[in-house]
């Protein structure tokens, strides 16, 4: 597990989705970006962790947590960034 990148699932048009990838490239964090809209099974996962509803971005790591849908604040906290 180790070698496991954080999934951020999303579409490629959500605002939420753009500013929480630009979250994560501009503090140099890796990760896999799955567009929920080209894999139908990604967008089933999605409605899975949320209830039915495909809230993005919905960001999994690799210890099985999940965020759906975080603020810039939210992602400073999970990941230690100040």
């Amino acid at each position: 597990m180790a070698n496991e990148k954080i999934k951020i699932y999303g579409n490629s048009w959500c605002g939420d989705t753009r500013r929480a990838r630009s979250f994560f490239e501009s503090n140099n964090i890796e990760y896999e970006w799955v567009d929920i809209e080209k894999d139908p099974e990604a967008a089933k996962l999605v409605e899975e962790i949320n209830h039915g509803f495909r809230s993005v971005p919905t960001i999994v790591f690799p210890d099985g947590s999940t965020l759906t849908e975080p603020s810039t604040l939210e992602l400073s906290n999970k990941l230690g960034i100040n």
